[in-house]
Parts: structure tokens; C-alpha cells; sequence
């Protein structure tokens, strides 16, 4: 995917010019009014298209598309942003959410310009290592990863010294309680097992009454889509007075996991944890998630390895998982410019 801004006096204007420079095939990625009056819209198209290599005229094909040698420092932000954003398949929407804010800050570094967006963008609320006020549930879609997310936290609760106890209310699912209890039998954490909102209730207040600081509950997946399993979650949140965490599996469709995760916000869930960030390559959802769904980001989980992959998440983070090589090259450059001054 390559990218080029256009600059007109209107909005009719620019999309002419989109057409006759780059074809019909061209797609529109940002949009947004100049200070100075005018817009600047930027377009992509396909790196591997024949279109536009006959309308340059140029022995590389490559020469039009390239990112204007003239292009001041904003522009270059700007656009490295809109690139990586749609490697990670970020909605239209989203990118022009981030980009802008990027650009109204006035920084020149693509990784900083990034890094300050989401920290003015979106929340960052990781779960605390010490004592609960409400008790943690897990929900979202089955196959999130819910089951080993209660396992990391109950993990951590025991390296940390804090009494914790679990309770699965994935009683239904083959194999759902046995999976934890592996865990539980480890780490010599009680587990209870949960068949209805009234067990959920009575569980948790005994114990409370034992002095336990943290209560975690297992939520069997269910389809967001569904009014009944929607009902069913609410209940078990209501009788149990939980904050909800949503375990969201990374790299499924932006739009789908703005739907999935705006669903869940109706019943309360203010929170995600996104999974599997060491296997998705677009993450571009997860944006869409938390910006649909009011949501705030709490830990990441990286791995499967239960002791390990459990980290809060910060706007820092989040940056260097939408562009990994970004910090190894702003380091690079900083050596070589120390080493010039010396």
C-alpha cells in the first residue's frame, strides 16, 4: 500500500485530482480542513498496480507514489501514520481519529506522534495487583482466552502474596473446569464451581467473610449478538456486583470488534484485555474496540505460558505493538547522532 496527499481549494476539487492522478481504483484514507483554508486528502492505492506507472510517464514505477520530497514534517507523520495504520487494518474512522490528533500536537517523530495520540485517545487502566474492592469477571466471545486469563491473574495474586479465589461458572463446556483446575491445583487456590447467579452470590460473600482480596470468575463465551446469552452475563454480573473484564482474542475484523465490544459496554464492561498479541498481525481492532466501546485498555497477554504474558498495558506499549521497529531505529538514530557530537 503507497500513499499520496492532494491539496485543493474544496473537497470536489481534491477528488478530482485523486482520480486523475491515481484512477478510480484509489481509496480515501484521510481527509481534513487546513488552517489556512482548503483540505488535504490522502489517498491509497495498491502497491502492486499497473495504474499510475502509464500516467507518470517515469522509468520507476515507484516515482509518483513515493511520499512528496517536499512534503514537510506534519505531512510525513501524518502519512507514516496512515500507513501503518492501515497495515493493521484500522478503520477509516479510527485513522483519521488518530492522525489528527498526532498532527494537532505538533509533534515531528512518528512513534512519539503515535505514543501521544493513544494517550490522549483512549484509557489505560490496568488491573491492580492488590486487593479488590468488587470481584473480577471475565466475559467475552468462547475461545478469547478467558479461561487462561483467570489463571494468569490468579498467578500473579499468589506471587504477590494476596489471597485470591477462583470460580468458574464454565460448568457446561466440556473440559471448562478441569482446565482450570489444573491451574488452581498448582498454585493451591480454592476453586469454586458455579451453576447459577444465586450459587455466584452466596460464593462470593463467603468468601469476602474469609478475608479473601481477590475473587475471580470464569464466564462460559457467549455471542455478543445474542439478546438471551447477553441476559445471561448481566445476571451473573448483577449477583455478583463484578467489574467486567473483556477478553478480546487480537486480530479479528475492526468493525466486528467494534460491534462485540460496544455490545458488552451496554451491560457496564468498561474494561478489555486484548489476547494472543504475540500471533496477530492487525491490531487495528483493538482500537476499534475501545474507541466503540468506551473501553479501557487494562493488561495485554502475549503467551500462553501462565507465569509470564500478563502486562498492563500503556500508551508506550500499545505503540511499539503497532510498530515494532519503530523504537530500534529511533535508538539507532540517537546513537549515531551522540556519536557525531563526539
Amino acid at each position: 500500500m503507497r500513499l499520496k496527499s492532494f491539496y485543493a481549494n474544496t473537497m470536489t476539487e481534491a477528488m478530482q485530482l485523486i482520480r486523475d492522478t491515481l484512477g478510480d481504483e484509489a481509496v480515501i484514507v484521510s481527509s481534513r480542513q487546513e488552517a489556512g483554508g482548503g483540505v488535504r486528502v490522502t489517498a491509497a492505492l495498491e502497491q502492486d498496480t499497473d495504474i499510475g506507472f502509464e500516467r507518470d510517464g517515469g522509468q520507476n514505477g515507484d516515482d509518483w507514489l513515493q511520499y512528496d520530497m517536499e512534503t514537510d514534517d506534519e505531512d510525513a507523520v501524518a502519512e507514516e501514520l496512515t500507513d501503518v495504520l492501515l497495515k493493521h487494518a484500522a478503520t477509516s474512522d479510527t485513522i483519521d481519529l488518530v492522525v489528527s490528533s498526532a498532527i494537532n500536537m505538533g509533534l515531528t517523530t512518528p512513534r512519539i506522534a503515535m505514543m501521544a495520540a493513544f494517550e490522549h485517545l483512549f484509557r489505560f487502566e490496568p488491573i491492580t495487583k492488590g486487593k479488590m474492592e468488587k470481584p473480577l469477571m471475565m466475559v467475552g466471545l468462547a475461545g478469547a482466552g478467558k479461561t487462561l486469563a483467570v489463571a494468569k491473574f490468579a498467578t500473579r495474586a499468589v506471587v504477590n502474596d494476596v489471597s485470591v479465589r477462583v470460580m468458574s461458572a464454565d460448568t457446561k463446556r466440556a473440559g471448562g473446569v478441569p482446565q482450570l483446575e489444573a491451574f488452581t491445583k498448582v498454585l493451591g487456590v480454592q476453586i469454586d464451581k458455579i451453576r447459577s447467579s444465586d450459587e455466584l452470590k452466596a460464593a462470593i460473600q463467603k468468601a469476602k467473610a474469609d478475608g479473601v482480596e481477590q475473587i475471580l470468575i470464569d464466564m462460559p463465551g457467549v455471542n455478543a449478538f445474542d439478546v438471551e446469552d447477553m441476559r445471561f452475563v448481566a445476571k451473573y454480573m448483577k449477583a455478583a456486583d463484578a467489574q467486567g473484564l473483556l477478553v478480546m482474542q487480537s486480530g479479528l475484523e475492526a468493525d466486528e470488534m467494534g460491534e462485540i465490544a460496544r455490545a458488552f459496554s451496554l451491560m457496564g464492561v468498561a474494561r478489555m484485555m486484548p489476547t494472543r498479541l504475540d500471533v496477530a498481525r492487525r491490531l487495528g481492532g483493538l482500537l476499534a474496540a475501545a474507541e466503540r466501546g468506551g473501553m479501557a485498555f487494562a493488561q495485554g497477554s502475549h503467551t500462553e505460558a501462565v507465569a509470564e504474558g500478563l502486562k498492563p498495558l500503556s500508551a508506550e506499549m500499545l505503540t511499539d505493538y503497532f510498530m515494532p521497529n519503530a523504537k530500534l531505529n529511533e535508538s539507532r538514530h540517537t546513537s549515531r547522532k551522540e556519536a557525531a557530537n563526539h
